[in-house]
């Protein structure tokens, strides 16, 4: 599949099998993430890939952190928490790292992360792999981002849930670029 074929068919899937991804396919798919562009070439992402178990224990944490957040939270809201992490064979996070130098800007990390979890997604539709970005409340919560590696101040930008999808989807409608163009010569 060419790139602009890519770009205009990809979608948000989150019905996939629960079959595994082999490794050297999910490597595929990391380094498509890493060719985004970077100022000053500081390759700003953190991928945390999570499959197996390390999903559950994912999911374990989220619900932990909704307790923290909510705690008239009745179990089975924890339960649907916990699940969440178990939408895919394979997660993966997306995390920032902060500037440490002067001339690197924050916004242009974030940025750049975002582009690198583009690829990845761009990546995976032309796998034929489905492929969802989600973030909410857990990837701003420190527990959460400790459990995956990240300090409380890093940008947890994206959890990218990926399978094999249970069914073809046609290409979606999108609206086009023309209401958010202004053209100055």
């Amino acid at each position: 599949m060419d790139a602009l074929a890519a770009i205009h068919q990809r979608a948000s899937i989150s019905k996939v099998k629960a079959a595994p991804l082999p490794r050297a396919l999910v490597e595929e798919l990391l380094s498509a993430a890493v060719q985004a562009p970077n100022h000053h070439k500081v390759r700003p992402w953190r991928f945390v890939v999570l499959s197996g178990a390390a999903r559950q224990r994912l999911g374990a944490v989220m619900a932990e952190s909704l307790r923290q957040r909510k705690p008239e939270t009745p179990p089975e809201g924890l339960q649907a928490e916990a699940a969440k992490a178990l939408r895919a064979p394979l997660v993966i996070a997306v995390g920032v790292d902060l500037p440490s130098e002067p001339k690197v800007v924050e916004i242009e990390n974030i940025c750049a992360a975002a582009a690198a979890a583009e690829n990845l997604l761009l990546a995976a539709q032309a796998l034929g792999l489905a492929a969802m970005w989600r973030t909410g409340p857990g990837a701003s919560d420190p527990a959460v981002k400790a459990f995956l590696g990240l300090s409380p101040d890093q940008p947890l930008i994206a959890f990218i849930y990926i399978g094999y999808p249970e069914f073809e989807l046609p290409p979606p409608e999108r609206p086009g670029f023309a209401d958010r163009t202004t053209w100055m010569e």
